[in-house]
Protein backbone atom coordinates (compact mmCIF):
# COMPACT_ATOMS: atom_id res chain seq x y z
CA UNK A 1 0.00 0.00 0.00
CA UNK A 2 1.42 3.39 -1.25
CA UNK A 3 2.23 6.04 1.55
CA UNK A 4 0.27 8.85 2.28
CA UNK A 5 2.31 11.84 0.68
CA UNK A 6 2.09 14.64 3.03
CA UNK A 7 3.00 18.46 2.17
CA UNK A 8 3.93 20.35 4.98
CA UNK A 9 3.75 23.98 4.51
CA UNK A 10 5.16 26.23 6.37
CA UNK A 11 7.06 30.02 6.54
CA UNK A 12 5.25 32.27 5.39
CA UNK A 13 5.02 36.79 4.96
CA UNK A 14 3.18 37.04 8.60
CA UNK A 15 5.82 38.22 11.60
CA UNK A 16 5.13 34.71 12.89
CA UNK A 17 7.32 33.35 9.80
CA UNK A 18 10.06 32.17 12.41
CA UNK A 19 7.68 30.77 14.38
CA UNK A 20 6.73 28.62 11.58
CA UNK A 21 9.77 27.55 11.10
CA UNK A 22 9.89 26.17 14.86
CA UNK A 23 6.81 24.50 14.66
CA UNK A 24 7.42 23.07 11.20
CA UNK A 25 10.65 21.16 12.19
CA UNK A 26 8.94 19.75 15.10
CA UNK A 27 6.04 18.09 13.10
CA UNK A 28 8.63 16.92 10.67
CA UNK A 29 10.64 15.29 13.38
CA UNK A 30 7.96 13.73 15.14
CA UNK A 31 5.66 12.30 11.84
CA UNK A 32 5.08 8.81 11.62
CA UNK A 33 7.31 8.20 8.24
CA UNK A 34 6.64 4.79 7.93
CA UNK A 35 3.09 6.03 7.29
CA UNK A 36 3.20 9.01 5.20
CA UNK A 37 6.10 10.10 2.56
CA UNK A 38 6.64 13.94 3.83
CA UNK A 39 7.06 16.62 0.83
CA UNK A 40 8.40 19.95 3.17
CA UNK A 41 6.97 23.21 1.40
CA UNK A 42 8.26 26.48 2.34
CA UNK A 43 7.19 30.04 1.48
CA UNK A 44 9.74 33.05 2.12
CA UNK A 45 8.70 36.28 3.94
CA UNK A 46 8.45 38.05 0.75
CA UNK A 47 6.18 35.15 -0.43
CA UNK A 48 8.05 33.16 -2.86
CA UNK A 49 7.57 29.48 -2.96
CA UNK A 50 10.21 26.94 -2.14
CA UNK A 51 10.28 22.95 -3.22
CA UNK A 52 11.33 20.13 -1.12
CA UNK A 53 14.98 20.70 -2.16
CA UNK A 54 15.39 23.86 -0.70
CA UNK A 55 12.47 24.05 1.66
CA UNK A 56 14.47 21.47 3.76
CA UNK A 57 17.98 24.20 4.25
CA UNK A 58 15.63 25.92 7.20
CA UNK A 59 15.02 23.25 9.07
CA UNK A 60 17.94 22.22 10.33
CA UNK A 61 18.01 25.19 12.86
CA UNK A 62 21.75 26.07 12.05
CA UNK A 63 22.96 29.49 12.89
CA UNK A 64 23.86 30.88 8.84
CA UNK A 65 24.17 34.40 7.68
CA UNK A 66 25.49 33.47 4.20
CA UNK A 67 25.23 35.74 0.75
CA UNK A 68 23.74 33.78 -2.38
CA UNK A 69 25.13 34.44 -5.73
CA UNK A 70 22.44 33.07 -7.44
CA UNK A 71 20.19 36.02 -9.64
CA UNK A 72 17.43 36.65 -7.36
CA UNK A 73 18.28 34.99 -4.41
CA UNK A 74 18.25 36.55 -0.88
CA UNK A 75 20.95 36.48 2.17
CA UNK A 76 19.46 34.50 5.15
CA UNK A 77 19.74 35.48 8.80
CA UNK A 78 19.02 33.82 12.13
CA UNK A 79 16.92 35.16 14.80
CA UNK A 80 16.78 33.70 18.28
CA UNK A 81 13.61 32.65 18.99
CA UNK A 82 12.16 30.79 21.94
CA UNK A 83 9.44 28.54 20.59
CA UNK A 84 5.61 28.48 21.03
CA UNK A 85 5.76 28.27 24.51
CA UNK A 86 7.65 29.24 27.43
CA UNK A 87 11.08 26.50 27.19
CA UNK A 88 14.00 27.35 25.02
CA UNK A 89 14.81 25.98 21.78
CA UNK A 90 17.23 26.31 19.44
CA UNK A 91 17.14 29.72 16.63
CA UNK A 92 15.51 29.45 13.36
CA UNK A 93 17.06 29.70 10.22
CA UNK A 94 15.08 32.11 7.81
CA UNK A 95 14.22 30.53 4.40
CA UNK A 96 16.96 30.25 2.06
CA UNK A 97 16.08 31.28 -1.32
CA UNK A 98 14.54 28.93 -4.02
CA UNK A 99 12.25 28.22 -7.02
CA UNK A 100 8.65 29.72 -7.04
CA UNK A 101 5.88 27.57 -7.01
CA UNK A 102 2.19 28.06 -6.86
CA UNK A 103 -1.02 26.27 -6.40
CA UNK A 104 -3.11 26.27 -9.73
CA UNK A 105 -6.69 26.63 -9.42
CA UNK A 106 -7.36 24.11 -12.01
CA UNK A 107 -5.41 21.39 -10.99
CA UNK A 108 -3.12 19.56 -13.93
CA UNK A 109 -4.64 16.16 -14.98
CA UNK A 110 -7.12 14.80 -12.17
CA UNK A 111 -4.34 15.13 -9.35
CA UNK A 112 -4.19 17.52 -7.02
CA UNK A 113 -0.86 18.92 -6.48
CA UNK A 114 1.66 21.69 -6.25
CA UNK A 115 3.14 22.81 -10.00
CA UNK A 116 6.26 25.13 -10.25
CA UNK A 117 4.32 28.40 -12.65
CA UNK A 118 6.17 28.81 -15.91
CA UNK A 119 4.70 30.85 -18.66
CA UNK A 120 5.81 29.36 -21.81
CA UNK A 121 4.75 25.69 -23.03
CA UNK A 122 8.19 23.65 -22.65
CA UNK A 123 8.99 25.44 -19.44
CA UNK A 124 5.39 24.14 -18.22
CA UNK A 125 6.15 20.59 -19.71
CA UNK A 126 9.41 20.81 -17.33
CA UNK A 127 8.14 22.12 -14.82
CA UNK A 128 4.99 18.97 -14.74
CA UNK A 129 8.05 16.44 -13.84
CA UNK A 130 8.71 18.63 -11.09
CA UNK A 131 5.45 18.87 -10.06
CA UNK A 132 4.90 18.13 -5.69
CA UNK A 133 1.52 16.09 -5.75
CA UNK A 134 0.31 15.52 -2.51
CA UNK A 135 -2.95 13.76 -1.01
CA UNK A 136 -2.85 16.24 2.05
CA UNK A 137 -1.28 19.45 3.37
CA UNK A 138 -0.69 20.34 6.84
CA UNK A 139 -0.14 24.22 6.69
CA UNK A 140 2.01 25.20 9.95
CA UNK A 141 1.43 28.92 9.22
CA UNK A 142 0.90 31.19 11.71
CA UNK A 143 -0.71 34.65 11.31
CA UNK A 144 -1.39 36.39 8.36
CA UNK A 145 -1.42 34.61 5.31
CA UNK A 146 -1.33 31.58 6.65
CA UNK A 147 -4.09 31.43 9.76
CA UNK A 148 -6.47 33.87 8.14
CA UNK A 149 -8.22 31.91 5.23
CA UNK A 150 -6.29 32.87 2.56
CA UNK A 151 -3.97 29.92 2.01
CA UNK A 152 -7.15 28.12 3.21
CA UNK A 153 -8.89 29.46 0.28
CA UNK A 154 -6.05 28.68 -2.48
CA UNK A 155 -6.08 25.18 -1.44
CA UNK A 156 -9.57 25.02 -2.05
CA UNK A 157 -9.66 25.95 -5.22
CA UNK A 158 -6.97 23.42 -5.92
CA UNK A 159 -9.19 20.09 -4.25
CA UNK A 160 -6.37 19.94 -2.19
CA UNK A 161 -7.13 18.44 0.99
CA UNK A 162 -5.33 20.26 4.42
CA UNK A 163 -5.28 20.15 8.63
CA UNK A 164 -7.36 23.00 10.22
CA UNK A 165 -9.91 25.41 9.96
CA UNK A 166 -11.64 26.27 6.85
CA UNK A 167 -11.72 29.72 5.05
CA UNK A 168 -14.76 30.93 6.77
CA UNK A 169 -13.33 29.46 10.26
CA UNK A 170 -9.88 30.85 10.00
CA UNK A 171 -10.82 33.98 8.54
CA UNK A 172 -13.40 34.43 11.75
CA UNK A 173 -10.51 32.94 14.19
CA UNK A 174 -8.56 35.66 12.79
CA UNK A 175 -10.31 38.79 13.65
CA UNK A 176 -10.21 39.48 17.24
CA UNK A 177 -13.65 41.89 16.20
CA UNK A 178 -15.90 39.39 14.03
CA UNK A 179 -14.76 36.50 16.69
CA UNK A 180 -16.08 38.51 19.84
CA UNK A 181 -19.14 39.19 17.90
CA UNK A 182 -19.38 35.52 16.72
CA UNK A 183 -18.60 34.50 20.51
CA UNK A 184 -21.33 37.41 21.66
CA UNK A 185 -23.64 35.91 18.94
CA UNK A 186 -23.43 32.16 20.76
CA UNK A 187 -23.88 33.57 24.40
CA UNK A 188 -19.75 33.60 25.82
CA UNK A 189 -18.65 35.02 28.38
CA UNK A 190 -16.31 38.03 26.41
CA UNK A 191 -14.71 41.09 27.82
CA UNK A 192 -16.00 44.93 27.09
CA UNK A 193 -13.79 45.65 24.26
CA UNK A 194 -14.49 48.92 21.77
CA UNK A 195 -13.23 48.31 17.89
CA UNK A 196 -12.31 51.44 16.17
CA UNK A 197 -10.51 51.79 13.13
CA UNK A 198 -7.12 53.51 12.32
CA UNK A 199 -8.64 55.78 9.37
CA UNK A 200 -10.86 57.20 12.39
CA UNK A 201 -8.04 57.70 15.21
CA UNK A 202 -5.75 59.47 12.59
CA UNK A 203 -8.80 62.05 11.73
CA UNK A 204 -10.32 62.35 15.29
CA UNK A 205 -7.70 60.98 18.36
CA UNK A 206 -9.34 62.99 21.25
CA UNK A 207 -13.05 62.02 20.10
CA UNK A 208 -11.47 58.14 20.11
CA UNK A 209 -10.45 58.02 23.35
CA UNK A 210 -13.43 59.88 24.57
CA UNK A 211 -15.63 56.81 23.29
CA UNK A 212 -13.26 54.42 24.51
CA UNK A 213 -12.52 56.40 28.30
CA UNK A 214 -16.88 56.30 28.31
CA UNK A 215 -17.32 52.35 27.30
CA UNK A 216 -14.74 51.29 29.27
CA UNK A 217 -12.22 51.27 33.08
CA UNK A 218 -8.92 51.60 32.60
CA UNK A 219 -6.45 49.62 32.23
CA UNK A 220 -7.19 48.85 28.57
CA UNK A 221 -5.30 46.10 26.42
CA UNK A 222 -5.18 47.94 22.61
CA UNK A 223 -4.97 45.42 19.65
CA UNK A 224 -4.29 44.72 16.09
CA UNK A 225 -7.37 43.08 15.13
CA UNK A 226 -5.67 40.73 12.47
CA UNK A 227 -2.10 39.44 14.05
CA UNK A 228 -1.16 36.44 16.26
CA UNK A 229 1.43 36.34 18.94
CA UNK A 230 0.62 39.38 20.52
CA UNK A 231 2.32 41.45 18.19
CA UNK A 232 1.16 45.08 18.39
CA UNK A 233 -0.32 44.47 21.83
CA UNK A 234 -0.09 47.10 24.88
CA UNK A 235 -1.44 47.71 28.30
CA UNK A 236 -2.26 51.04 28.74
CA UNK A 237 -2.66 52.48 32.54
CA UNK A 238 -4.28 55.77 31.83
CA UNK A 239 -5.44 57.91 28.73
CA UNK A 240 -1.65 59.26 28.57
CA UNK A 241 -0.50 55.60 27.90
CA UNK A 242 -3.68 55.46 25.19
CA UNK A 243 -3.12 56.81 22.12
CA UNK A 244 0.73 55.55 22.13
CA UNK A 245 -0.98 51.79 22.61
CA UNK A 246 -3.51 52.60 19.55
CA UNK A 247 -1.19 53.93 16.81
CA UNK A 248 1.42 51.23 17.93
CA UNK A 249 -1.42 48.65 17.02
CA UNK A 250 -2.25 50.91 14.16
CA UNK A 251 1.02 49.73 12.58
CA UNK A 252 -0.51 45.61 12.12
CA UNK A 253 -4.00 46.16 11.22
CA UNK A 254 -7.02 48.99 9.93
CA UNK A 255 -8.85 47.86 12.92
CA UNK A 256 -8.08 47.82 16.50
CA UNK A 257 -9.74 46.34 19.42
CA UNK A 258 -9.57 47.92 22.67
CA UNK A 259 -10.49 45.25 26.03
CA UNK A 260 -10.95 46.49 29.34
CA UNK A 261 -8.05 44.34 31.71
CA UNK A 262 -10.06 41.90 33.88
CA UNK A 263 -9.36 42.39 37.50
CA UNK A 264 -9.06 46.28 37.30
CA UNK A 265 -5.96 48.09 38.17
CA UNK A 266 -5.14 46.24 41.59
CA UNK A 267 -5.27 42.15 39.76
CA UNK A 268 -3.87 40.60 36.96
CA UNK A 269 -6.08 38.28 35.12
CA UNK A 270 -4.75 34.47 34.97
CA UNK A 271 -4.29 32.99 31.26
CA UNK A 272 -5.52 29.68 31.41
CA UNK A 273 -5.75 27.72 27.84
CA UNK A 274 -7.85 24.87 26.39
CA UNK A 275 -6.82 22.44 23.37
CA UNK A 276 -10.19 21.55 20.85
CA UNK A 277 -9.19 18.79 18.31
CA UNK A 278 -12.10 17.14 16.20
CA UNK A 279 -14.63 18.16 13.31
CA UNK A 280 -18.24 17.72 14.14
CA UNK A 281 -17.83 16.21 17.18
CA UNK A 282 -15.11 17.73 19.11
CA UNK A 283 -13.22 17.29 22.18
CA UNK A 284 -11.53 19.46 24.85
CA UNK A 285 -8.60 18.77 26.26
CA UNK A 286 -6.92 19.33 30.13
CA UNK A 287 -7.28 22.77 30.55
CA UNK A 288 -3.12 24.37 30.98
CA UNK A 289 -2.17 28.00 32.22
CA UNK A 290 0.79 30.50 31.28
CA UNK A 291 1.93 32.55 34.46
CA UNK A 292 4.21 35.59 32.47
CA UNK A 293 7.28 36.50 33.49
CA UNK A 294 5.80 40.37 32.20
CA UNK A 295 3.32 42.11 33.38
CA UNK A 296 0.96 40.27 30.50
CA UNK A 297 2.20 37.70 27.88
CA UNK A 298 3.16 39.60 25.38
CA UNK A 299 5.63 38.69 22.00
CA UNK A 300 8.49 39.01 24.76
CA UNK A 301 7.43 36.85 26.96
CA UNK A 302 6.06 34.08 24.96
CA UNK A 303 9.44 33.84 22.64
CA UNK A 304 12.40 35.81 24.59
CA UNK A 305 12.64 36.65 28.15
CA UNK A 306 12.78 33.71 30.59
CA UNK A 307 10.80 32.72 33.00
CA UNK A 308 7.17 32.47 31.74
CA UNK A 309 5.92 29.44 33.66
CA UNK A 310 3.28 26.80 31.74
CA UNK A 311 1.22 24.69 34.48
CA UNK A 312 -0.83 21.71 32.85
CA UNK A 313 -3.13 21.12 34.52
CA UNK A 314 -4.15 24.65 35.23
CA UNK A 315 -4.71 24.54 39.12
CA UNK A 316 -8.82 25.62 38.85
CA UNK A 317 -11.11 23.83 40.80
CA UNK A 318 -13.07 20.58 39.02
CA UNK A 319 -15.77 22.94 38.17
CA UNK A 320 -14.09 25.33 36.53
CA UNK A 321 -12.19 22.93 34.30
CA UNK A 322 -15.07 21.80 32.79
CA UNK A 323 -16.52 24.94 32.29
CA UNK A 324 -12.87 26.04 30.62
CA UNK A 325 -13.87 22.83 28.51
CA UNK A 326 -17.69 23.50 27.52
CA UNK A 327 -16.63 27.12 26.83
CA UNK A 328 -13.79 26.13 24.64
CA UNK A 329 -15.90 23.93 22.80
CA UNK A 330 -18.77 26.30 22.66
CA UNK A 331 -16.07 29.01 20.92
CA UNK A 332 -14.85 26.08 18.48
CA UNK A 333 -18.27 25.68 16.92
CA UNK A 334 -18.93 29.33 17.12
CA UNK A 335 -16.23 30.33 14.77
CA UNK A 336 -17.08 27.04 12.39
CA UNK A 337 -13.67 25.34 13.21
CA UNK A 338 -12.64 22.03 12.29
CA UNK A 339 -9.11 20.22 12.97
CA UNK A 340 -7.89 22.20 16.01
CA UNK A 341 -7.60 25.34 17.86
CA UNK A 342 -6.35 26.72 21.22
CA UNK A 343 -8.67 28.79 22.89
CA UNK A 344 -7.62 31.11 25.49
CA UNK A 345 -9.25 32.45 28.56
CA UNK A 346 -8.85 35.17 31.26
CA UNK A 347 -9.84 34.46 34.56
CA UNK A 348 -10.79 37.03 36.77
CA UNK A 349 -9.88 37.29 40.53
CA UNK A 350 -10.52 35.45 43.28
CA UNK A 351 -10.39 32.33 45.51
CA UNK A 352 -11.52 28.68 45.16
CA UNK A 353 -14.31 29.43 47.60
CA UNK A 354 -15.62 32.51 45.63
CA UNK A 355 -17.29 32.17 42.18
CA UNK A 356 -14.46 33.28 39.53
CA UNK A 357 -15.56 35.01 35.95
CA UNK A 358 -14.17 33.20 33.14
CA UNK A 359 -14.12 34.89 29.90
CA UNK A 360 -13.45 33.71 26.70
CA UNK A 361 -10.68 35.53 25.04
CA UNK A 362 -10.04 34.52 21.76
CA UNK A 363 -9.16 31.12 19.61
CA UNK A 364 -6.36 30.37 17.57
CA UNK A 365 -7.15 28.29 14.43
CA UNK A 366 -3.33 27.11 14.06
CA UNK A 367 -1.39 27.77 17.57
CA UNK A 368 2.15 26.61 18.26
CA UNK A 369 2.94 23.65 17.44
CA UNK A 370 6.64 23.05 18.37
CA UNK A 371 6.36 19.66 20.57
CA UNK A 372 6.54 21.90 23.69
CA UNK A 373 3.86 24.13 22.58
CA UNK A 374 1.01 24.40 24.57
CA UNK A 375 -1.74 23.06 22.35
CA UNK A 376 0.22 19.68 21.85
CA UNK A 377 1.57 19.40 25.63
CA UNK A 378 -2.36 19.68 26.72
CA UNK A 379 -3.01 17.03 24.47
CA UNK A 380 -0.14 15.14 26.42
CA UNK A 381 -1.63 15.71 29.55
CA UNK A 382 -4.92 14.50 27.96
CA UNK A 383 -2.72 11.23 26.73
CA UNK A 384 -2.07 11.82 23.19
CA UNK A 385 1.14 11.71 22.15
CA UNK A 386 2.95 14.32 19.70
CA UNK A 387 3.25 11.87 17.14
CA UNK A 388 -0.69 10.56 17.67
CA UNK A 389 -1.76 14.25 17.30
CA UNK A 390 -0.26 14.80 14.30
CA UNK A 391 -1.79 11.70 12.93
CA UNK A 392 -5.54 12.15 14.11
CA UNK A 393 -4.82 15.73 12.46
CA UNK A 394 -4.50 14.42 9.00
CA UNK A 395 -7.44 12.20 9.38
CA UNK A 396 -9.42 15.16 10.22
CA UNK A 397 -8.51 16.93 7.36
CA UNK A 398 -8.55 14.27 5.06
CA UNK A 399 -12.22 13.37 6.53
CA UNK A 400 -13.04 17.11 5.77
CA UNK A 401 -12.09 16.99 2.77
CA UNK A 402 -14.30 13.45 1.60
CA UNK A 403 -17.36 15.23 3.70
CA UNK A 404 -16.77 18.36 1.71
CA UNK A 405 -17.08 16.18 -1.71
CA UNK A 406 -20.72 15.08 -1.01
CA UNK A 407 -21.45 18.72 -2.05
CA UNK A 408 -23.26 19.33 -5.08
CA UNK A 409 -22.15 23.31 -7.10
CA UNK A 410 -24.95 22.92 -9.80
CA UNK A 411 -28.10 21.36 -10.51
Amino acid sequence: MAKLRVGILFGGRSGEHEVSLLSAASVLRAIDKTKYEVVPIGITKDGRWLTAEHAERLLKGESKNEEHADEGARSTRTTALRAGDPEATPGAAVLAAGEAVVVPPEPAHRESGLMPFQSDASALRRASDRAINVDVIFPVLHGTFGEDGTIQGLLELADIAYVGAGVLGSAAGMDKDIMKSLFRAAGLPIVKHVTVLRSQFEREPKRVQKLVESKLKYPVFVKPANLGSSVGISKAHDGRELGPAIVEAAKFDRKIVIEEGVGGKKNKAREIECAVLGNDDPKASIAGEIIPCKEFYDYDAKYLSEGSEAVIPAKITKAEMKTVQRLAIAAFRAVDCTGLARVDFLMGPGSPNQRRKIFVNEINTMPGFTAISMYPKMWMASGMSYSELIDRLIQLGIERHEDKKRNRYSR
